[in-house]
């Protein structure tokens, strides 16, 4: 549990993370993801509850907790005075690595990020990519356990976040445990051995990414965009097509189990959309689902 003031930011939450997985927190602005990873990040002090890192308690363990984490800030803060290797290497000393064995490790983990031939550069020519797997490799010179990551693709390109994942699954696969938050769906299917969704600081499912498909939607969601103003006239001639229908500004979902089957009842009633998309099912369905379309800030 996290308080500010009267303000619950955390309302009690119950997760074991277990080793060499890949746990992620999702959840809208507000949800309380940020003031959870910060408690687990030994930063912020629980406000009530019991909280076990590797075992030790936070608040008298704090820095051999901290000693074992490694952590991706949200917002890459590496120091631009430096070069991208004494990034590491200057970073590695505060763990008390010694320098040659901080000079090999940056080179280990340049190689890891494929940043070696930028090893000279200073931090600011760098591209937000490179900047990004700077920043988690800075996060692994102690060689974590843990390794913490706070929207570890925000603002990248499709070709950066993909090379940031196939590094995050290397980690994985070398046993490193990953707690990360993502506003990204596809993201969290990608890297999450299991998850929870969090809305008001309270966790309101939790699973494999397959697992809350199967459980909080259908296999299958029709879209129909029909050629009108509202697509709310069109909902009640859609009665019982669905096992769950939801009419937006500018298309009808359709969720059904056969997407071809659904659609052949939907023609069969007269029915003629302007545009039709039979999909799969995704986490954006189920995360829309549990925590609402109205935008937070």
């Amino acid at each position: 549990m996290k308080r500010f003031g009267d303000f619950t930011a955390v309302a009690g939450i119950d997760v074991d993370v277990l080793p060499g997985e890949a746990f992620g927190f999702l959840g809208p602005n507000g949800a309380g993801k940020s003031s959870t990873m910060r408690m687990i990040g030994c930063i912020s002090p629980p406000s009530g509850g019991e909280l076990r890192i590797l075992g030790m308690d936070p608040v008298r363990d704090g820095p051999a907790i901290r000693g074992r984490l490694g952590v991706c800030p949200q917002l890459d803060n590496l120091d631009p005075d430096l070069t991208v290797r004494e990034n590491l290497t200057t970073y590695a000393r505060y763990f008390g690595v010694p320098r040659g064995a901080a000079r090999e490790r940056a080179a280990e983990l340049l190689d890891f990020v494929q940043l070696t031939e930028r090893a000279d550069s200073k931090v600011e020519p760098l591209s937000g990519g490179m900047k990004r797997r700077l920043t988690i490799a800075r996060a692994l010179v102690n060689e974590p356990d843990i390794v913490l990551l706070d929207e570890p693709t925000t603002g990248l390109d499709p070709q950066a976040r993909h090379l940031v994942w196939e590094r995050l699954f290397r980690l994985k696969q070398q046993g490193v445990t990953l707690v990360l938050t993502t506003h990204y769906m596809d993201e969290a299917e990608q890297l999450c051995d299991r998850l929870v969704v969090m809305d008001g600081g309270r966790i309101v499912a939790e699973g494999s990414p397959r697992a809350l498909i199967e459980r909080h939607s259908t296999r299958e969601v029709v879209e129909l965009r029909f050629a009108a103003d509202s697509q709310e006239a069109f909902a009640g001639k859609l009665d019982g097509l669905g096992e769950r229908i939801e009419v937006l500004p500018d298309r009808v979902l359709l969720y059904v189990a056969d997407g071809d089957a659904a659609l052949a009842q939907v023609e069969a009633r007269g029915l003629t959309p302007a545009a039709v998309l039979v999909r799969r099912s995704s986490l954006e369905d189920v995360f829309l689902h549990l925590t609402g379309r109205t935008l937070v800030d």
